[in-house]
């Protein structure tokens, strides 16, 4: 077997599942799970939690903007991502741009950020939003790289495994 035939049937192993995965009822409940939270948080930031970010002292509003905007930006991260594979499910969109560092959400730099100072006065409500999304991002992040890395490792290792043979013995 040739280096050539090698990689491609790792990649079609890798499409795989990633279509599987696209395919699968845990998709659809994460999908669900993420559009839902999306809407329930711009519905609170909207409503009830622009009133409660009026009662909060001056340090505990800049807390509020601080989480609230990390955390929009990280539903939307998290959005993004589930939106590129329902495209890929649906034939939208190709697995090879899929796989593109752009729509890739380990490619993002992922920090554990501290909270901001006054973070602990902040509304019951935005705390249950924030916590849910830290799990949903998480469980993203990880499906991201069990379905994406894990195609970069299986390439990696029949590439060195074809660089071994050929230093041993000589070009195949």
């Amino acid at each position: 077997m040739t280096e050539t035939t090698a990689i491609p049937l790792a990649m079609d192993a890798a499409n795989r599942r990633i279509l599987d995965f696209a395919r699968s009822e845990v998709f659809e409940r994460t999908f669900k799970e993420g559009m839902v939270l999306v809407e329930e948080t711009a519905a609170y930031l909207d409503g009830p939690g622009r009133a409660a970010s009026k009662r909060l002292d001056r340090l505990g509003a800049l807390a509020y903007a601080g989480e609230s905007m990390r955390l929009t930006t990280r539903l939307m991260q998290v959005a993004s991502w589930l939106l590129v594979q329902r495209a890929v499910r649906d034939g939208e969109m190709a697995m090879t741009e899929a796989r593109s560092d752009k729509y890739r959400f380990t490619a993002r730099d992922r920090a554990d950020l501290e909270s901001f100072h006054g973070a602990d006065g902040l509304p019951d409500s935005l705390r249950g939003l924030m916590a849910r999304c830290e799990m949903l991002y998480e469980r993203v992040r990880r499906l991201d790289e069990n379905m994406y890395e894990a195609e970069t490792v299986a390439s990696n290792e029949v590439s060195s495994q074809m660089a071994r043979l050929r230093s041993a013995f000589g070009e195949i």
